[in-house]
């Protein structure tokens, strides 16, 4: 859809006229009509308040012109786990499990500062990456290629020991570096890897983190 469209529909949804429309965004009934017949776009501080009014991002205003991924842990973003910020306003750099209300849920800055800048902790996801291909020999695993920084309670999964009892091996609270990856078989099980400064761990699991099975878990 086109943002003419999208403004339209949205102001209907909402049951408002142009002029109520205009009046809550500060502009006349004239320019809601252009917007809506195509004429001119809004401009980025009446998109602002639209975002706003509507409850939805500047990119879906747009028609979606950009494939939105969270700078922290690389998931696509959408209106339904895009950020935001104290006023309400939307973030469309993070989803809304690595930053809330203008501040980051995560602790991976303090980690830039334990392992002395980000530069550091570049290197450090490369020897994890490294730790990943060579030491491991997975049948199946790909090639790692990636880390993103990932939250333990969006992946701390629930594993089934041969008792019956039920463990989980990290720490919601914790921050980890971690990727799924596809396994080179196919199939319906995704691997799924997380590591820091102490271990590594390789699980699979079907869709949605079902029936999650441990692989390994390696100290470092």
């Amino acid at each position: 859809m086109e943002t003419k469209d999208i403004i339209l529909e949205l102001r209907t949804k909402k049951g408002m006229s142009q002029e109520e429309l205009a009046e809550k965004v500060f502009v006349t009934r004239q320019a809601v009509s252009r917007w809506e017949t195509g004429e001119t776009v809004p401009n980025t501080e009446t998109l602002k308040q639209l975002s706003k009014l509507f409850d939805v991002s500047i990119n879906t205003l747009l028609g979606s012109p950009r494939q939105l991924v969270c700078e922290c842990c690389g998931m696509h973003i959408d209106d339904s786990n895009v950020s935001h910020e104290k006023d309400g306003a939307f973030n469309e750099d993070y989803c809304k499990w690595c930053y809330a209300d203008g501040e980051y849920t995560l602790d991976f800055f303090e980690k830039y500062r334990e392992l002395g800048g980000k530069e550091k902790f570049e290197e450090f996801k490369r020897q994890l990456i490294h730790e990943f291909n060579t030491l491991l020999h997975i049948e199946g695993l790909p090639k790692v290629e990636n880390l993103n920084i990932l939250s333990g309670s969006f992946i701390n999964l629930e594993y089934r020991l041969p008792n019956g009892q039920t463990v989980k091996f990290l720490d919601d609270n914790a921050t980890y570096l971690g990727s799924q990856l596809e396994c080179e078989f196919g199939g319906d099980r995704c691997f799924g890897i997380a590591a820091n400064m102490d271990f590594l761990l390789v699980c699979t699991y079907e869709e949605n983190g079902e029936n999650p099975e441990l692989v390994i878990y390696k100290k470092r």
